[in-house]
Order: C-alpha cells, then sequence, then structure tokens
C-alpha cells in the first residue's frame, strides 16, 4: 500500500510539475513557414502561416515562431525545451522588445551543453533589461514536423523538470538492468529459453532508455540528433519483437491455438519489416509509416493478449503470469492514444511512461520465474528426497527397522577401508537365535516376529561410525565393530549375548527364554568380507555344537600349520 501511495504521488508531482509548462504545437499556438535550405542564410521569413500544416520541409528549412503565452513578455527567466529528433540543425531566436535577437545552435552530432535527460534540449532566454516577444526556431531537413514537440517553462522549473526526469528514467533502468541480469543468470543456470528471450528484451529496452534519454551522450556526444533517432526506432521494434517471442515461445502449445501463434509471430515479422527501413529513413512519408507501425504493434499486441487469454483458459500456469506481466504495457500503449502525455512526467511523456511499463514487466515476469523455478526445484528436491528414502528402504529390513545383507555389505566395505588405513582390527558378530524353529512352529510366526523386533531393539544402539548392525535374514543377526580385538572384543559379544537374554518378549512365548549363539571372526591386518564371514560362521556352529547360548572367536590371521609343525605334532605323539 505504501509503495503504491508512493507512485501515486510521483506521477501526480510528475503531472503537476509539467502542468505549468506551455505546450507549443504547430497550429496552437506556433505559426509556421518553409524555405529553400540555403547555406549561410539566417533571415527569418517576413510571412508564417498560423493554420494548416507546413509542407516540403524534409528537403530544405521549416520555421516555426511562437507566440507568447499572457505575461510571459514580464519574466526575464524562460527556457524553450524541445524534445530532440532528426534534423540537420536547430537554431532557435529569441527576439526582444528593443529589436535585438539573440542566437543559439546546435546540429546533429553537436548539442553542446543544450542536451538534458529523457531527450529534450534546453534554450535558456538570455537576460536582458527589455521584455522577450518572441520566440523562433529553424529546423533544417527536419524528418517530421508531428514527431516536434516544445514546451515554454521557468528556468527553476526546467532544473527541476529535468532533474525528476534524470531520476526517473534512472531508476527504471536500473530496475531493467537487475532484469537482464537476473534473466541472463537462470537462462545459463537452468536452460530455459524464455529467460533468454527476457533477458536480450530487458537488454534491448535498456539500450532504448538510454538511447532516447540521452544518456549515452555522456559517453558518445558524436551519436546526439538523428543518428540516436534512428537507433532509438531500431531498438524499440526489436524490443517488440523479443518481447512477443519471449511470451510466445513459453506458452504451451497445446494451450494456443495455431493459427493464432502464428498469427502472433506474422505481425511481429510485420514490425521488424516495416520497422527497419523505418529507422533509417531521413525523408519521405515518416508520418504514415509510422501510423501504420502503430496500428501493426497494437495488432501484435491484441495477437499476444489472445494468446495469453485463451491458455489461462486452458488453464496453462504461465498465461497467469504473462497476463499480469503485459497488462501494465497493453494499457500504457493504448492510453497513449487518447491521453495526452506530453505534459506527464517532467515533459517524459509517453517514453517514459513506457520505459516503467518495461521496468514492470521484467520485473513481474523475473518474479514469476523465480517462483516456477523455485517450485520445480522443491519437486526436485522431494523427488531426490523420495528417491533416496527408497533406496534406504531397499537397504533396510522391514520388521526390524536394521539394515539388510544389501545394506550390511555396502557399509561394511566402509568400515574395513577405513579400519585398514587407521590400522585398526575388525570384528565381526554373526548372532543366530538358538532354537528359533520350535519358537515359530510352538507360538506362530507372529510370536517370532516379536522375538526378532525386541533383539533388534538390544542391537540397534550399537550402530555408529565404528560398528555397523544389520539383520541378515531369518533368524540370523551380524555386527561389524572396529577398534576392539581380543577380550575385549569378546567381552562386548559377551554383553550382547547376555542383553539379548535379558529381553522380555511378552506374553506371546509365556516365560519361555530365548537365547542367542554368537560367533566372532576378528582380523587385525583387515581382511575382505567374505573371508570374515567365512571363519564368523565356522565360530557360530562351534558356538552351537558347544551347547549354544555361547560365544566361539575364530582369528583371521592365525597361521596355518607349517610341515615342520605337523612333523613336530606327529614326533610327540
Amino acid at each position: 500500500m505504501r509503495t503504491l501511495t508512493l507512485l501515486c504521488a510521483v506521477a501526480a508531482m510528475g503531472w503537476t510539475s509539467a502542468a505549468s509548462a506551455e505546450v507549443l504545437r504547430i497550429g496552437h499556438p506556433l505559426c509556421h513557414a518553409v524555405s529553400p535550405a540555403v547555406p549561410g542564410s539566417d533571415a527569418i521569413p517576413e510571412n508564417f502561416a498560423c493554420d494548416g500544416q507546413p509542407e516540403g520541409y524534409q528537403k530544405g528549412t521549416l520555421w516555426l515562431h511562437a507566440l507568447l503565452p499572457p505575461g510571459a513578455d514580464e519574466r526575464d527567466d524562460l527556457s524553450l525545451i524541445i524534445h530532440s529528433s532528426r534534423f540537420d540543425r536547430l537554431v532557435v531566436y529569441f527576439s526582444y522588445a528593443d529589436g535585438a535577437i539573440e542566437r543559439q545552435d546546435v546540429r546533429s552530432g553537436d548539442f553542446g551543453t543544450h542536451w538534458r535527460a529523457g531527450g529534450q534540449l534546453a534554450f535558456r532566454a538570455p537576460h536582458r533589461d527589455v521584455p522577450l516577444v518572441g520566440v523562433t526556431m529553424r529546423f533544417d531537413k527536419v524528418a517530421s514536423a508531428g514527431l516536434l514537440r516544445m514546451r515554454l517553462v521557468g528556468r527553476g522549473e526546467e532544473s527541476t523538470q529535468t532533474t525528476g526526469l534524470a531520476t526517473s528514467i534512472g531508476a527504471a533502468l536500473v530496475l531493467l538492468l537487475a532484469g537482464a541480469i537476473y534473466n541472463a543468470s537462470l537462462a545459463v543456470a537452468v536452460r530455459r529459453q524464455f529467460s533468454a528471450w527476457q533477458a536480450g528484451w530487458a537488454a534491448c529496452m535498456i539500450l532504448w532508455g538510454g538511447c532516447w534519454s540521452q544518456l549515452h551522450l555522456f559517453f558518445f556526444p558524436r551519436m546526439a540528433g538523428a543518428l540516436s533517432s534512428q537507433i532509438c526506432t531500431g531498438l524499440s521494434c526489436l524490443a517488440i519483437c523479443l518481447a512477443t517471442l519471449s511470451a510466445v515461445t513459453a506458452l504451451d502449445s497445446q494451450s494456443v491455438n495455431r493459427w493464432l501463434r502464428r498469427a502472433a509471430l506474422w505481425l511481429t515479422g510485420g514490425v521488424a519489416a516495416l520497422g527497419l527501413p523505418l529507422s533509417l529513413m531521413r525523408s519521405g512519408p515518416i508520418e504514415t509509416l509510422g501510423s501504420l507501425l502503430g496500428v501493426l504493434i497494437l495488432a501484435n499486441l491484441l495477437a499476444v493478449a489472445c494468446c495469453i487469454g485463451q491458455a489461462w483458459r486452458r488453464g496453462s500456469a504461465e498465461a497467469r503470469s504473462f497476463a499480469g506481466a503485459w497488462s501494465v504495457p497493453m494499457l500504457v500503449l493504448a492510453s497513449t492514444e487518447f491521453v495526452d502525455t506530453d505534459r506527464m512526467f517532467w515533459g517524459g511523456g509517453s517514453q517514459i511512461l513506457v520505459l516503467f511499463a518495461a521496468a514492470w514487466q521484467t520485473l513481474w515476469l523475473s518474479i514469476a520465474a523465480s517462483r516456477s523455478h523455485a517450485r520445480l526445484r522443491i519437486e526436485r528436491d522431494m523427488a531426490r528426497r523420495a528417491e533416496a528414502q527408497a533406496q534406504e528402504l531397499a537397504r533396510r529390513d522391514a520388521l526390524t527397522g536394521l539394515p539388510n545383507r544389501r545394506g550390511f555389505i555396502e557399509r561394511v566395505g566402509t568400515v574395513l577401508e577405513t579400519s585398514q588405513e587407521q590400522g585398526q582390527v575388525v570384528g565381526l558378530l554373526l548372532i543366530d537365535v538358538d532354537w528359533f524353529k520350535s519358537i515359530n512352529d510352538v507360538y506362530g510366526h507372529e510370536a517370532g516376529d516379536v522375538v526378532l523386533a525386541a533383539i533388534a531393539r538390544r542391537i540397534a544402539p550399537y550402530e555408529s561410525p565404528s560398528c555397523t548392525v544389520a539383520r541378515l535374514g531369518g533368524e540370523e543377526f551380524a555386527v561389524m565393530v572396529a577398534g576392539l580385538e581380543g577380550f575385549a572384543l569378546i567381552r562386548f559379544a559377551e554383553t550382547l549375548r547376555q542383553e539379548i537374554s535379558a529381553c522380555e518378549h511378552g506374553d506371546l512365548i509365556g516365560q519361555r527364554k530365548v537365547t542367542v549363539s554368537i560367533g566372532i571372526a576378528e582380523a587385525s591386518t583387515g581382511g575382505d568380507f567374505r573371508s570374515l564371514y567365512r571363519l564368523a560362521d565356522e565360530a557360530l556352529y562351534e558356538a552351537k555344537r558347544q551347547g549354544r547360548d555361547q560365544v566361539a572367536i575364530r582369528l583371521l590371521d592365525e597361521p596355518e600349520p607349517t610341515a615342520d609343525d605337523l612333523g613336530q605334532v606327529a614326533l610327540g605323539s
């Protein structure tokens, strides 16, 4: 709400600041005359026509004479603001009551100190003790009299309007620059064609804004005048083409009618085909072609609006984003046909409105692209998380929650590598429930599952980076532990055996005690899992043979008996 209020206040300031200026147009109150282009001749024509339109001026000289508004002759601080257009030379004559004439001039490629932000030229009437009675302008080879816009303002108002307009243009260009950089980085990061088109469009609007506002003259003063105006025309047509392509190509082909899409693209091609020669013209039917180009642009925007509306009706999420982005530029372009914008935004007129509409569009679409990208990232992360959970579940035993054989073998590989690097002893414990088949036969498989889950709860707390536990299948469990050897390893196994024997299994098996047998394989210099498992399995069977509910151990590094050892054993026997 505060932002909206601030924007309304800025708009009101732009309106009222320019409203006090006297806008000059041919016929009201400008009179005109046309003369041949004679080099070195500065004679002001005597006869000016105050009605009708000038003709034949494109290859000659157009003279405009301003009748000062009431009370202007009492002021000595007037400035004439002229919006730059295509001409070779411009001379301004300030006439005073005593017959004196003060002359100021600029030419294409050299605006001197007269250029201002917003595509304007400022000519300040010199201070004299006699009243100012008239202002006369001479345009050599001007492209179109209909494109000329002039205002008479006070000198203080000129400074205020120039500062306000420059600030507004700078803010709009900064917003566009942020949008261009963001969309370009997004196009590279996620490889989206739409973001690339959008970045190109924003960059084109930045170039157009900088060229129209004449800010580029800080760096390239020789581009002043007709060349900048021609470049602006080409850039504006290019921007419209890029905006259309970004919108049409981003919409799903299933949500937009094929012929409607083609119509929008054909109209875009028409804008480009007409805009290019128009940007190169210095004479001819420029106003007629400009009006035709305006019609093509409005038709192009209407076709894009129809594409967006049809896609929205068919449920396209992108269409809703485009509707919000394109609504403001469309309203701005439509309003310029019915509203006098010359008095708005410190004289910036429709151009500053278009610049802010472009900033609105690129920011809206940048936010929409960010939301879409964020949503895709969330969906991707959720899919990856679900995949990881599925893979983890595939490595877990459904009944006990312990790693299964597959998960155990994968984790054991890491434990073995770490122990070998650190020179640690590793031990593999195979745990088998005694007389488990009889539990299932007597009390049922549900009771057997309860017993297995209780044993798993006793084993699970030992899970750590140096200790891996698992249910290998059936009634067999396994524990791989690093850093324990000899008596400590046996003691650890005994603790496990006693804890499991102390488990209570509820009323399902009554007072029956459940015990386990544990076989241990110890390797002091490392070893592979297969060798450890074979030795642990042998130790487990040894514990079973010795009466169950016991712990037996085998060492992987025990030296096998040699021939001499066997001979000594034979002699001793």
